[in-house]
């Protein structure tokens, strides 16, 4: 059962949880990665009924656990981001190593109910590129005899951090299902573009669902998150001076802005083909057809300020995951996945330079005695290359599929995540 010493320690990694910035290493903007042991399968465990790392990623795993637990954990990224343009090789000016949060509690309450409590930053994204890396947007322009400044409009960064409260039923020894709220809370969000800087926060509110199904050396699973709309608020700080003099634009003005994240769902099968080895299979599903469009609108006034086209596709990744167990005490894993990009030509955007990539894991799990262990896990991110030639000319207005992004785009990173665990 709850007790205070947990509420402290929980109530204290929720206030410090969101110190960090993050990138996506994911298709698109999404973090998956939701505790140690799901770094070092590549987020294959969906359908696994023994490892406490599975909670994050399907409440329904909490069903086949007779005792309560809290894993917390934090993972280190450092991403590379890069592009070869006319002008030269660029690299984004992000931070080089960031720190992202992972927590995890689970209450048993009786034989069949159990409460769950994480969170997750589920979707991040920082991007700096410096002026001069995209020709066609960089420097000024000339108006009205007056000298503009074009604004490099590819700076973004969005940190998404995801409370979840979840609750468990084991309907039988076999199958356990779950139900829970995904409470999200865009902590920073800034976006350039070329008439200023939106910079604010927002919530939204979503749902999930989960069941896992375990029969002899077999188990099934399943987890579903739905789409979510964020209402971000904040202030629209114009960057020209000149279009605020010649009436263009409001010196500065309240504006909001909807983010829809994407649905999510996983399925996985996993078999044990004894006590040590087990080796689990999932396909993940994003509906990035719900991240439509970035669109600006003045509060008072009721204007739209400016509009990123998106129109991405729903995307698949392939997961394979395989744990070995050395002894009672340590255990390993190893993990691959694909993830595919929901992003095509048409709607390019070098505030997310996305492509197709390998993710590969390692992991391992040491128990401590008393109830308390300890993981450790690597992953290594490598997108392809993506030499992109735009399908349209940019003549002014939205860059997105434009030629002003032309360029060899390029990026990896690597993950180191550590993570405690208490049973209780």
């Amino acid at each position: 059962m709850l007790n205070t010493p947990i509420t402290r320690s929980l109530a204290l990694c929720l206030a410090t949880s969101v110190c960090g910035v993050q990138t996506a290493l994911a298709s698109g903007f999404m973090l998956p990665e939701s505790s140690t042991a799901g770094i070092g399968l590549t987020n294959a465990l969906v359908a696994n009924p023994e490892e406490r790392g599975a909670f994050a990623y399907n409440p329904a795993a909490m069903g086949f656990h007779d005792r309560s637990s809290l894993a917390l954990g934090t993972y280190f990224v450092g991403p590379n981001f890069s592009v070869d343009t006319t002008s030269g090789h660029h690299d984004s000016d992000g931070a080089e190593w960031m720190v992202v949060p992972m927590i995890q509690g689970a209450f048993a309450l009786d034989d069949h109910w159990r409460l769950g409590l994480g969170v997750s930053v589920p979707f991040g994204l920082e991007t700096r590129w410096s002026d001069g890396a995209f020709p066609a947007v960089s420097g000024t322009r000339t108006l009205g005899g007056f000298s503009i400044p074009l604004g490099h409009p590819l700076t973004s960064k969005v940190e998404v951090v995801d409370l979840s409260p979840t609750a468990t039923y084991r309907l039988s020894d076999d199958l356990s299902l779950s139900a829970g709220i995904d409470i999200y809370w865009a902590r920073q969000a800034k976006l350039d573009s070329t008439l200023g800087t939106l910079s604010g926060d927002g919530h939204g509110l979503g749902f999930n669902l989960g069941a896992l199904y375990r029969q002899g050396a077999w188990s099934v699973g399943a987890v579903f998150h739905s789409s979510a709309t964020l209402e971000l608020e904040g202030d629209f700080t114009p960057k020209s001076s000149v279009l605020v003099g010649l009436g263009r634009l409001a010196r500065g003005q309240s504006a909001e802005l909807d983010l829809s994240l994407p649905w999510r769902l996983q399925l996985g099968a996993r078999y044990a083909f004894d006590e040590r080895l087990a080796v689990e299979f999932d396909i993940s599903r994003t509906g990035w057809s719900a991240f439509n469009d970035i669109k600006v609108t003045g509060r008072h006034a009721d204007t739209v300020i400016f509009v990123d086209q998106n129109d991405w596709d729903d995307a698949n990744a392939y997961r394979l995951g395989a744990t070995y167990r050395l002894d009672d005490r340590t255990r390993l894993s190893v993990g691959y996945t694909y993830d595919e990009t929901g992003q095509g030509d048409d709607h390019f955007s070098a505030r997310v330079p996305d492509n197709d990539r390998h993710l590969f894991g390692l992991g391992l799990a040491r128990s401590l005695g008393n109830g308390l262990s300890l993981e450790a896990a690597y992953m290594y991110v490598r997108a392809l290359d993506r030499d992109y030639r735009g399908s349209r000319n940019y003549r002014g207005g939205d860059l997105n599929g434009s030629t002003a992004l032309s360029g060899e785009y390029s990026m990896d990173a690597h993950l180191i995540g550590l993570e405690v665990v208490k049973v209780f």
